[in-house]
């Protein structure tokens, strides 16, 4: 599976997390990064139908970010706002990105269960995200389970590389597109099916 990851950190270089995530999927073969940071510095303008060839020839897009204030960073917005066009990748012949996977990965400083009804932030990630599901909605994708590591400021560094290891196994992941899951299902269902007959 072709997998581009779309990376943003305003601030890399203290990044105690999304830095070893990049640097684990520069190992993996099936992936593309394209940590924004570093390809538009210097308030560079975002090569709009380079991103598009990018996101042509990938058959599951990661968006990978750190959770600022329930939102994403600047640049991410920036590209959101930029590379999705009318006419491309929604609306009237919109259909560039029609059938894609998209998938969000996050770094969060807060524990886990501060996201949930009557805790500090009162809501989900999974509510939080849904503005991000209504976008891949619109844009005819496929919206596939986040992956998301909590309380990163207090994590060993063992800890961090462990999660390493599961945000690929996460994004590697046939099975989490429910609809491949199910055709696997239904097929493995008809071959034992005619087995038994």
């Amino acid at each position: 599976m072709k997998i581009l990851v779309i990376a943003t950190h305003p601030n890399i270089k203290e990044s105690k997390v999304n830095k070893i995530w990049i640097e684990a999927l520069k190992k993996e073969n099936n992936i593309t990064i394209r940590f924004l940071d570093e390809i538009y510095k210097e308030n560079k303008m975002i090569d709009i139908e380079q991103e598009k060839k990018f996101l042509e020839k990938a058959e599951r897009v990661v968006f990978q970010f750190p959770f600022y204030w329930y939102n994403m960073p600047a640049l991410m917005r920036e590209y959101f706002d930029k590379v999705f066009e009318y006419g491309w990748a929604y609306g009237p012949n919109g259909d560039a990105l029609k059938e894609k996977e998209f998938l969000v990965a996050l770094s969060i400083g807060a524990p886990e269960y501060s996201y949930m009804g009557g805790s500090y932030n009162n809501f989900t990630i999974t509510e939080l995200l849904r503005p991000l599901e209504a976008t891949a909605n619109a844009l005819q994708m496929v919206y596939l389970p986040y992956f998301a590591l909590f309380n990163t400021p207090r994590l060993s560094d063992d800890e961090v590389e462990s999660s390493a290891n599961r945000y690929i196994k996460h994004i590697n992941n046939i099975d989490i597109n429910h609809r491949k899951y199910l055709e696997r299902l239904k097929k493995e269902n008809k071959e034992s099916s005619f087995i038994d007959l």
